[in-house]
């Protein structure tokens, strides 16, 4: 609702009424040929068009007590704008992109997929938790038991919106997807984390989140040096994967938010163990910087054995004289990243390479 037309509205109704009254009482003055008089009537009139000025603003103060009395807000997500109730009183979460945020911001849900979501936040510890399970054979029953009135949804249940929509159809439903192949990684973090914080009233904290990811972006841009070349890979498995320049899966798009240069410029998909690459192309194309994932640090279950990244790197002949191996130029994102996510794995994952690459203090 714009509040500001309805005040709008009401002042041109009160001038228009003020001007007509002082037009009468100049033309009374004028028969009358008394100059007290004429100012009394003038006085009369700007008495009422003060009277009907502070009607309007008494207007729009109620205008605004009613759509505060509400109780929603209109936010315009992945889909389009929706209509959000303040405060929502049972929030669900499918979006591991998000859900780190609302644990932080000490923000109650009442259903999530736990089983893509870090293990260390809170939700994973309380009973009062509905569990979704996964995004290959979530509970979709359990989500008409939590009954919630907000939902925040998307990435990896974005296909899953029309079901949601339509087993919960008087919640408000609020696609948080990024688009990284459409818009820029920078701007769709901030676009995703800024309607979260709408959606829940934590605009303040979203704010805070924005910035020290922008300050990350700025310290990571001022460190690295464009002469010197970058290669992406993704460990699973024991394999090691290539991650394509702007396509592909977590570090590709970082080649575009801070202008890297690429070691290798091979096409490749956004698929979760990158693309099939040799050690041996790895070796030719000499990387200055190689940054890793390794996924089987997020994935693998408690207690399972599994090849490091460090270890994978460490062990490959191949590439023991790549200049990235021989002077310790390895960036390796959070352990749990592809868990994450979010605009906090991001902005640690700049810092590092701002640390890394000899970025100023901040």
């Amino acid at each position: 609702m714009n509040l500001r037309r309805p005040r709008a509205g009401l002042v041109a109704l009160a001038t228009a009424a003020a001007l007509t009254l002082a037009a009468c009482g100049s033309d009374e003055g004028t028969d009358s040929s008394s100059d007290d008089g004429s100012a009394a009537e003038e006085g009369s009139a700007g008495d009422e068009s003060a009277d009907s000025e502070e009607s309007a603003d008494d207007s729009e103060g109620d205008t605004s007590s009613e759509e505060a009395a509400s109780g929603t807000v209109e936010v315009e997500d992945f889909q389009g704008t929706v209509e959000v109730p303040v405060p929502a009183e049972r929030i669900m979460v499918t979006d591991n992109r998000v859900v780190r945020a609302l644990d932080a911001w000490g923000v109650p849900v009442v259903a999530a997929p736990l089983d893509i979501f870090p293990k260390d936040i809170g939700y994973a510890s309380d009973d009062s938790v509905v569990n979704l399970g996964n995004h290959g054979e979530p509970d979709l029953e359990a989500i008409v038991a939590a009954d919630p009135d907000l939902v925040l949804t998307g990435y990896r249940f974005q296909d899953f919106y029309e079901d949601i929509t339509s087993l919960v159809p008087e919640a408000a439903i609020v696609d948080t997807t990024t688009d990284y192949e459409t818009n820029p990684l920078d701007e769709e973090l901030i676009r995703q984390i800024e309607l979260a914080g709408q959606a829940v009233q934590h605009e303040e904290d979203a704010a805070a989140l924005v910035e020290e990811f922008e300050a990350s972006i700025a310290a990571a841009t001022e460190a690295y040096d464009s002469e010197q070349t970058v290669m992406g890979l993704i460990t699973s498995g024991g394999d090691i994967g290539y991650v394509a320049p702007s396509t592909g899966r977590a570090i590709g798009p970082v080649f575009d938010v801070l202008g890297l240069t690429p070691a290798l410029e091979q096409e490749g998909g956004s698929g979760h163990t990158g693309d099939d690459i040799s050690v041996e192309a790895i070796a030719e194309s000499n990387p200055d910087w190689i940054i890793v994932m390794d996924r089987d640090a997020a994935v693998a279950a408690e207690g399972e054995e599994y090849s490091s990244a460090e270890e994978v790197i460490a062990e490959s002949e191949a590439l023991a004289n790549v200049t990235a191996v021989t002077e310790g130029n390895i960036v390796y994102l959070p352990a749990d990243f592809y868990l994450t996510e979010d605009i906090q794995a991001y902005t640690e994952v700049f810092n590092d390479l701002a640390d890394a690459m000899g970025g100023s203090a901040r």
